[in-house]
């Protein structure tokens, strides 16, 4: 079985000890990276040892150890190796470690391997550091992941004129992140401990997201997902897991994921109140739609009448189906939800269905944009059909990358809109 092997030669591991130390393993399909960086660049007489072995050899030696690992980690995916053995010192193990929780998941295993430094040797003895690792790391990965030129394009993002310019918001698309595994690419916005792309990738990509759509420095508050009809009303204790959020408070940025589920806004311009939620199929049958608009009245106060909703990127019908058991539960809810009823596996249209229980709640259909809307920009393409533009699961499988739906109350917003009429769009006061 392949296996990757990191030679730390920055913290205190002997280049000649680490050469004999790998010929002892057994024979195996090990792939050998030198963790060298600037220390041991130039310096010659260390890697004879490992020419004279069977095994491939890679140096590390770039700027940075942050840009070291990256790289290193780049190679790794790009042998599909998830196992790691790390020669290295007790105090490479515990700066390793903090560069591990940013640049890698779970996904990955390290098997650290500590090496007593011999202190009669100067190969062995690495940099002495008093302070903290920590904040140097962070900072360190922090800088590097900042300077990677964006992929696949600049950031963009869908708006619907539907939600008045009280509000800031938007959906995001894949482009003009720094995630490279395919399907991940480009700017995923969720790092998942069964997915490859890390928690820093992830951050840089929402800090990009936020500088383009106008938040940053504000972090981007997600829905903790639960494919269920759970709302989390912020001012109240925080659930462990939910599907939507309301607040009154200004500068508080919500955001719901995606990647065929549906990311849903919520805003009443009259209350100055907003929501977000994730509807896939099956919190859509659950309620979450109404229920995040219930909360919206129940603790705010809001009029259902003036509550407008964007339903964002989604898989369409032309490409999500389920079991005709699951297939039925949409056709209950209007027969128009399921093309094909006599299939194995019907195509159902959970767009559809979440409009019509909006409507059935109170919503008015005019303060809905979905893709039914033809005079309005579209924000609720098929994620499936666009592979340009979108993450899908359907469409990608278990390593799939995640976008959002993404709204906030602008800072020093009246309550009530300027006029009692947006963009064609009556109100109640």
């Amino acid at each position: 079985m392949s296996e990757a092997v990191l030679v730390d030669l920055i913290h205190g591991w002997c280049p000649t000890c680490s050469g004999a130390s790998l010929l002892e393993e057994p024979a195996a399909d090990l792939h050998v990276f030198l963790l060298c960086g600037n220390r041991h660049r130039h310096k010659n007489g260390f890697s004879d040892t490992f020419v004279r072995s069977s095994r491939k050899v890679q140096m590390l030696d770039f700027g940075s150890t942050a840009e070291c690992l990256y790289r290193f980690k780049q190679t790794v995916d790009g042998l599909d190796l998830s196992s790691v053995t790390v020669l290295t010192s007790a105090q490479g193990r515990e700066v390793l470690h903090l560069y591990q929780e940013l640049l890698f998941t779970a996904m990955y295993t390290f098997d650290f391997k500590i090496r007593s430094v011999d202190s009669t040797c100067p190969s062995c003895r690495g940099p002495a550091h008093t302070e903290s690792p920590g904040e140097r790391v962070h900072e360190e990965v922090s800088t590097f992941l900042q300077q990677l030129p964006a992929l696949a394009g600049d950031v963009t993002t869908l708006t619907s004129s539907l939600i008045p310019d009280c509000f800031g918001h938007g959906f995001s698309t894949r482009t003009g992140g720094v995630s490279y595994i395919p399907t991940l690419s480009s700017l995923n916005l969720f790092s998942s401990s069964r997915r490859r792309d890390p928690g820093a990738v992830v951050m840089e990509n929402r800090r990009r997201l936020a500088l383009h759509a106008g938040f940053h420095p504000q972090p981007l508050r997600l829905v903790k997902v639960k494919h269920a009809s759970d709302v989390w009303v912020m001012g109240k204790a925080e659930p462990e897991s939910y599907d939507a959020i309301v607040t009154n408070q200004s500068g508080v940025i919500l955001g719901a994921p995606g990647a065929d589920c549906i990311p849903v806004l919520f805003a009443d311009p009259v209350s100055m109140v907003i929501g977000v939620a994730h509807a896939g199929w099956k919190g859509t049958l659950m309620g979450v739609a109404m229920a995040t608009v219930e909360a919206m009245v129940r603790d705010f106060g809001c009029q259902v009448s003036n509550i407008v909703v964007a339903i964002g990127p989604s898989v369409g019908a032309c490409c999500f189906t389920l079991v005709k058991e699951q297939a039925l539960d949409f056709h209950c809810i209007h027969p128009d939800c399921v093309l094909d009823p006599q299939s194995a596996r019907p195509h159902v249209n959970i767009r559809l269905a979440n409009r019509i229980l909006l409507q059935e709640g109170g919503i008015l259909p005019e303060h809905i944009h979905d893709d039914t809307v033809t005079d309005r920009s579209c924000v609720t393409p098929c994620t499936s059909c666009h592979p340009e533009a979108f993450f899908s699961r359907v469409r990608d499988g278990l390593n799939f990358g995640t976008q959002v739906g993404f709204l906030w109350i602008k800072e020093n917003q009246k309550t009530g809109p300027p006029s009692s009429r947006q963009d064609g769009v009556e109100l109640t006061k």
